[in-house]
């Protein structure tokens, strides 16, 4: 092998082998204070779904999401001036991102051990959410899921790498996203316009939310 060729491949090497740059999470907490006023501090979302949660989901999926927003390949009104007036860099979603993935939110109200003031027992509260049941056939909707949606969203709907979580999602919000996905306004993961969402029905896919309000799992 030539030199110059060995010497491209030890470059290529080296560099492959160097570690990702390490995300700054308080500067993603910094840059979540922008992102509160509709998301809340901890990111659970609008009470009744006009807002989604978005702690605790996947961080390639805000990613891009935070992307497509400025770039403007998913139009959102209120997201637009977010990201292009403070003009979020890479960095900056990255950072974000990692934040906001990091927090976990439990499905259960807090035990108070004695010791917590005031303000540290509000917090506990305010972090709490629990999705209301949705109606529908859970069981049917279980079937449907793990045969339509699990290899994306895996079996436990929290999501896997690009596919966001759906479990501990507000019911009106997915909703409103799968209405969005029918009538091609919002793109699903397939090409084009019909995908697997067009192949349900209307009952098929609120037995499938139903399903979803039903395995939140309680962190311990």
């Amino acid at each position: 092998m030539p030199f110059a060729s060995i010497r491209y491949l030890l470059l290529a090497t080296a560099f492959a082998s160097l570690p990702a740059a390490a995300v700054d999470l308080e500067k993603g907490k910094e840059i979540n204070g922008t992102c509160a006023a509709c998301h809340g501090e901890f990111g659970g979302g609008g009470k009744k779904g006009e807002y989604p949660r978005i702690a605790g989901q996947q961080v390639k999926h805000l990613e891009s999401q935070l992307k497509s927003f400025r770039a403007r390949t998913r139009v959102n009104i209120p997201m637009f001036p977010y990201t292009q007036e403070r003009e979020l860099s890479d960095e900056d979603i990255k950072d974000v991102s990692a934040y906001l993935a990091g927090i976990e939110l439990p499905t259960k109200m807090p035990e108070f051990k004695g010791h917590e003031d005031a303000l540290t027992r509000l917090q506990m509260v305010e972090k709490v959410m629990i999705i209301p049941r949705a109606e529908g056939d859970i069981e049917q909707g279980g079937k449907l899921y793990q045969k339509q949606c699990a290899s994306c969203h895996g079996k436990a709907g929290k999501g896997r790498g690009m596919f966001p979580m759906l479990v501990g999602q507000y019911t009106n919000y997915l909703k409103r996203q799968v209405d969005l996905f029918l009538k091609a306004d919002r793109p699903h993961d397939e090409e084009g316009t019909v995908g697997v969402l067009n192949g349900l029905k209307e009952k098929d896919i609120q037995d499938i939310l139903a399903y979803l309000t039903s395995i939140q799992e309680p962190k311990e």
